[in-house]
């Protein structure tokens, strides 16, 4: 077993509430990296050895050193309390994968984007599906070497209305990982108590 989750707690007995996450964005930005970091048991990861079938078709421009790609989902999880469960999804990023993105949407609750501000195009897409799904989401940044945009400029570039959470984090961090759901709790928690105060 990975001696990284080895050590960590199986699911509590108290816990009652589950909510299902789905962490998307374009190819290479750190999806399956995140779920590692923060996810508290041994994570379900369907990784494969990227071949020469794939030149042509994945879009490799900026993550010319990266060797394996997710095929299916990455699947993790991490109890934010004794009794909230978050159950974390990793989307594939590549285009010919996103067939697979409607499927994962089903049942989920919030979304985070990942994204990388060397290649913010590749985030559009996810952006519009969730869009399209009404799924409420919040945009991580995350901080590879050689970012140098800022948090306002990578909102005007995506056209993010000013009620969209943007955060900042290091994907490889667990705390970093998990303080990006608990910023994506928070704003689901505030929706759902906006949602109350109007029906009332």
């Amino acid at each position: 077993m990975d001696s990284t989750t080895s050590d960590r707690p199986p699911l509590a007995d108290t816990a009652s509430d589950g909510l299902k996450i789905v962490i998307v964005g374009g190819f290479g930005v750190g999806k399956t990296t995140m779920v590692r970091s923060v996810s508290e048991i041994r994570p379900l990861s369907t990784e494969e050895t990227m071949t020469q079938a794939g030149l042509g078709i994945d879009e490799t421009g900026g993550v010319t050193g990266k060797t394996t790609t997710t095929v299916a989902f990455d699947f993790g999880r991490i109890s934010l309390n004794d009794e909230m469960v978050l159950y974390l999804f990793g989307a594939p990023g590549q285009e010919r994968f996103w067939f697979l993105w409607d499927r994962l949407f089903s049942g989920t609750l919030g979304a985070v984007v990942l994204v990388d501000t060397r290649r913010v195009a590749d985030s559009w897409y996810a952006i519009d599906r969730l869009e399209h799904h009404g799924t409420p989401f919040i945009v991580a940044r995350n901080n590879f070497p050689g970012a140098t945009h800022s948090l306002e400029k990578v909102r005007d570039a995506l056209s993010l209305p000013d009620e969209v959470p943007l955060v900042d984090c290091d994907a490889r961090d667990r705390q970093s990982a998990k303080q990006v759901l608990i910023s994506l709790v928070d704003h689901l928690y505030a929706l759902s108590t906006a949602r109350e105060a109007v029906r009332s």
